[in-house]
């Protein structure tokens, strides 16, 4: 099977997978910390750990519902599971993209999905659990429909429509890459693993 074709359960499973992986994360790493830790910047041009859970909030708040929109039109019109999910040449590509490690590559964030303040309250940690809980909802629901066929709107462009597949990969690629943002800031703060579980 082609690298941009896999059995749509291995896909899915992956995709949940991750997302379980990440919420252990949110619940046990980013929950406990103080509102000092989570906005201790290590540079006036870096963000903090909670303005990279803050900038996914964002993200979650733009695609989650369209997600949830276009999954919804696809129940209604009887839509089935295909045996595989396909990628597009584009969604690849921005996946791909995105699995370079953020110290190998930069990306300049458009102002509109940038975090809006430097004194954010512990409340971000609550909304980014609460997204994953609703990204993990729809990759369950994503699993009952051809995900290959339902398009989504790109939030920087919005006439690029991506297949579902790829969306959902994006994101949670999207995430893992400002996760491991926000503890490099936390390591490089000096706040231990063991400290924010305590």
């Amino acid at each position: 099977m082609p690298a941009d074709v896999r059995a749509t359960t291995d896909f899915f499973d992956q995709l949940t997978n991750d997302l379980l992986v990440l919420r252990v994360q949110a619940q046990q790493r980013f929950r406990p910390l103080s509102a000092e830790e989570l906005n201790r910047r290590p540079s006036p041009s870096r963000w903090s750990a909670g303005q990279c859970l803050e900038h996914l909030n964002i993200v979650g708040g733009y695609y989650l519902p369209s997600i949830a929109a276009r999954i919804a039109k696809a129940q209604a019109r009887g839509s089935k599971p295909a045996s595989t999910a396909k990628h597009g040449y584009i969604g690849r590509r921005l996946i791909e993209a995105m699995r370079t490690p953020a110290r190998v590559k930069t990306y300049t964030t458009p102002q509109r999905y940038a975090p809006t303040g430097t004194r954010l309250p512990r409340t971000v940690t609550e909304v980014f659990s609460r997204q994953l809980d609703e990204l993990l909802r729809l990759v369950l629901l994503a699993r009952q429909v051809n995900a290959n066929a339902i398009r989504i709107p790109n939030a920087v462009f919005p006439l690029l429509l991506l297949r579902l597949t790829d969306q959902l990969e994006f994101l949670v690629v999207h995430i893992q890459r400002h996760i491991a943002q926000a503890e490099a800031v936390l390591v490089g703060n000096g706040v231990s693993a063991n400290a924010s579980a305590a």
